[in-house]
């Protein structure tokens, strides 16, 4: 069931071109594109950190010449029109797929999700089997939570306009609306036969985006749903802090991406330092690398799914090609092509494609994904913890 939350909406609605597909955390929107950008100044070299977000499709992206991109936003603006719409053409015609342009509060909004915050309600939505919009979850804490929402309420409408009819991103839409913390949004709600205007205040609130617990046989499970800022922490912490010769269930299913600096971290969870991951900038090469001290002899099992996207695949190669784990469950994505961000006249942004990722043994992702050790599907997280405890990890 496709689910959006008024979360983590890493590509701002208004910049969606085509069949594009955005990063989402918890499934923020149902439709988007995704992109992985790097940041404008590169980072000492060992320590190169990228901004990987979601794509759909099997076709390595077209790159784009930034030069003559300004000087079309130039161009137009010096015609008195949009530079941002104009840039939004220019790349919507060059065939880069995951190129995007934002203006300066929807880039804003970009940044602050990938620092793991966001304005909003606090409640994710999705479409239900009868195809009206249900709530999915409600996050604790949040103005949803604090009216008394609950999972499975319908919504009706919000702020007098009716779903039904909606894409579940307009829906998403409507509930950030300017993601103005402390403005007000109304929702109407039905609970079986009660309905209801609830209005709530939108608040900057914090997502979790890394879940950690022991399940009965002593297995660590560690969900990953984004690497938001601090998730790469949350893994290594949670591994160093298990108990000796425990195993380690490792969820990357459903996760979109983000930054390959976080991964990195998680790699270096489970890896004494190497490679990561490869990568080319118009031609030059680059590599990401763990950092050392890792812990390479607890075993570790890697669930993955079509939903594995981008810097989680980064990870997922990283520990299949260099053997530290058994990978569970099916094909990965297959988003591997990278995008630098520029600054236009008009202070928008454009991320345009520059290059490709590869595993530590050479193999491309783009359009390929990556294939699991062991191919599992609805009981695939029953499969991985009968092979961890093969491996010595659980009862």
């Amino acid at each position: 069931m496709p689910a959006g939350t008024d979360h983590l909406c890493i590509r701002p609605r208004g910049v969606f071109r085509g069949a594009v597909l955005t990063l989402v955390f918890a499934g923020v929107l149902a439709t988007a594109a995704a992109t992985g950008s790097l940041p404008r100044q590169e980072p000492a070299a060992g320590r190169a950190e990228a901004t990987l977000r979601t794509g759909e499709g099997a076709r390595d992206s077209a790159t784009v010449d930034s030069a003559a991109l300004n000087r079309a936003a130039a161009d137009a603006m010096a015609d008195g029109k949009s530079g941002k719409q104009a840039a939004e053409e220019f790349v919507s015609r060059s065939g880069d797929r995951w190129g995007a342009v934002y203006d300066k509060r929807e880039y804003a909004e970009f940044e602050q999700a990938l620092d793991g915050t966001y304005t909003g309600v606090g409640l994710s939505a999705g479409r239900a089997a009868d195809g009206r919009v249900r709530v999915t979850r409600v996050q604790s804490g949040g103005p949803a939570a604090r009216a008394g929402l609950r999972a499975d309420d319908r919504l009706v409408s919000v702020d007098g306009r009716p779903v039904d009819g909606l894409s579940v991103s307009e829906v998403v839409a409507l509930l950030r609306g300017d993601g103005v913390p402390g403005s007000t949004v109304a929702l109407r709600v039905e609970r079986g036969r009660a309905a209801w205007t609830e209005t709530l205040h939108r608040a900057r609130l914090a997502t979790d985006p890394v879940s950690v617990r022991r399940l009965d046989d002593g297995t660590l499970l560690i969900r990953v749903a984004a690497f938001t800022k601090g998730a790469g922490t949350r893994v290594r912490d949670a591994v160093r802090a298990a108990p000796a010769g425990s195993g380690v269930l490792l969820d990357l299913r459903g996760n979109a991406g983000g930054l390959v600096a976080e991964a990195a971290t998680a790699a270096s969870a489970f890896l004494d330092g190497g490679l990561v991951a490869t990568y080319d900038v118009e031609g030059e090469q680059r590599a990401v690398y763990a950092e050392g001290g890792g812990d390479t002899g607890r075993p570790l099992v890697a669930l993955i799914d079509g939903g594995t996207m981008s810097a989680a695949e980064l990870l997922t190669g990283a520990l299949q090609d260099r053997g530290r784990a058994v990978t569970v469950g099916s094909r990965t994505f297959g988003k591997g092509s990278v995008q630098m961000p520029s600054t236009l006249p008009d202070g928008s942004v454009a991320e345009l494609t520059v290059g490709h990722y590869r595993t530590p043994a050479g193999h491309a992702v783009d359009g390929r994904g990556i294939t699991p050790d062991l191919t599992a599907g609805e009981r695939a997280e029953e499969r991985a913890k009968t092979v961890l405890s093969g491996l010595g990890g659980g009862s």
